[in-house]
């Protein structure tokens, strides 16, 4: 049974989801789901929890992210990419560095940002996505979001290459437009990709061409605590191990600090993750349903 963690490298045209149901096909129609949609144009790293790692899914969605994008400048689309009809053009001004760069530093930090019309958030079952299709435009609560790190990689008379490292629930396709009005003009986004997903930075990413051709093999499965290495983790014997798994709760390190940990049996295998309390005392929080 697989189990774990397998880092696709999505290719630019797919949605998410047909990536997913890609290589739920290549693996025999495995239990799966990813971590947080990419949209159809981007390209780039889309974790995808395989069997009971799909219990995990929500921890790496939480992560951080980096992505290396393109603002082309002068036009606005109605999706904020270069997908979208233009719908709107402005002359660009002579840019010079210094001036990108204040730019770029004012958005450090944490801002307000509303999301798109054009994304998967839904209003009343419907994504949004849908409604802006139809023409139709929706009020959208603005989130809180943080930009840890936002950097110049070179530029253009009517284009810039920018990295940036944000939190979750951050939309790019925003964020070059907030960049692109900020410098006196529009823009859309030409080119988006996704660098990594926290906790999986400098990990290698699979393509789904070389997972056809290695389907058979393991190699490239990171095993499932390695989406949560964040977490401490706790070495259980082999009655500990029995108790949480009947749902009941163990005694633990009183000394240790409370929280979510990982939770590993007697032989060394990831049983999941636990919650220890300020007494020590441990409860199960998701369990995996692994041989025993």
């Amino acid at each position: 049974m697989l189990c774990g963690v397998l880092l696709l490298d999505k290719p630019v045209g797919l949605s998410s989801n047909a990536a997913l149901q890609r290589v739920r096909r290549l693996l025999s129609g495995v239990k799966a789901g990813h971590t947080g949609s990419l949209d159809p144009l981007a390209s780039g790293m889309l974790p995808i929890c395989l069997g009971e790692a799909t219990k995990l899914a929500g921890e790496v969605l939480a992560g951080d992210k980096a992505y290396s994008f393109r603002i082309l400048l002068g036009t606005r689309t109605a999706t904020g990419d270069a997908e979208g009809e233009v719908v709107e053009r402005q002359p660009v001004p002579r840019l010079d560095r210094a001036r990108i760069e204040a730019v770029l530093a004012a958005r450090l930090g944490e801002s307000l940002q509303v999301p798109p019309m054009y994304s998967a958030l839904k209003r009343q079952g419907e994504p949004l996505y849908r409604l802006a299709r139809r023409g139709e435009s929706v009020e959208r609560a603005a989130r809180v979001i943080r930009i840890h790190a936002l950097e110049l990689v070179a530029q253009g008379p009517d284009w810039l290459d920018l990295k940036v490292v944000c939190s979750k629930g951050t939309y790019v396709r925003v964020l070059g437009e907030d960049i692109a009005a900020a410098l006196g003009t529009c823009g859309h986004l030409g080119a988006l990709r996704r660098d990594y997903v926290e906790p999986f930075r400098d990990r290698p990413m699979l393509t789904l061409e070389q997972l056809a051709g290695q389907a058979g093999e393991t190699d490239w499965l990171l095993p499932p605590d390695a989406a949560v290495p964040q977490y401490p983790a706790v070495a259980l014997d082999a009655g500990a191990a029995a108790a949480l798994r009947h749902g009941r709760t163990v005694a633990g390190a009183a000394a240790a600090a409370a929280g979510t940990v990982r939770l590993h049996d007697e032989r060394g295998q990831f049983m999941g993750l636990g919650e220890r309390d300020a007494t020590g005392r441990l409860k199960v929080r998701r369990l995996f349903a692994l041989p025993t």
